[in-house]
């Protein structure tokens, strides 16, 4: 590889690692029926809180927290889940098309 494809490869991870950490810091906010869940920009919950006892009345302090939690933790469970699938089914496409890529979607 000459320099001037090295320097520009390095320029590419330097630009992708700048985009990456904006996605981190973008937060989205979804709210339902007293129900938000805060996400940042890589498809990560940050937050999950109830605002109001709309959904489910009558939650002490304890249970709310520890539905929140719940909440947050099997929806991040699932998203890294279906992006392993994601990964698995695309390398397979990419080694069909002679385009081995190991470690894609950084898996």
């Amino acid at each position: 590889m000459d320099f001037s494809k090295a320097w520009e490869m390095m320029k590419l991870q330097q630009e992708a690692m700048k985009v990456k950490k904006d996605l981190e810091n973008t937060l989205i906010e979804a709210e339902v029926s007293g129900l938000v869940v805060t996400v940042n920009g890589e498809m990560k919950v940050e937050k999950t809180e109830f605002e109001t006892d709309e959904l489910i009345p009558g939650l002490n302090a304890s249970q709310k927290e520890a539905l929140e939690k719940a909440i947050s933790e099997a929806v991040n469970k699932w998203v890294k889940k279906s992006q392993e699938v994601a990964a698995e089914k695309m390398q397979w496409v990419m080694s069909q098309m002679g385009m081995n890529m190991p470690g894609w979607m950084g898996m």
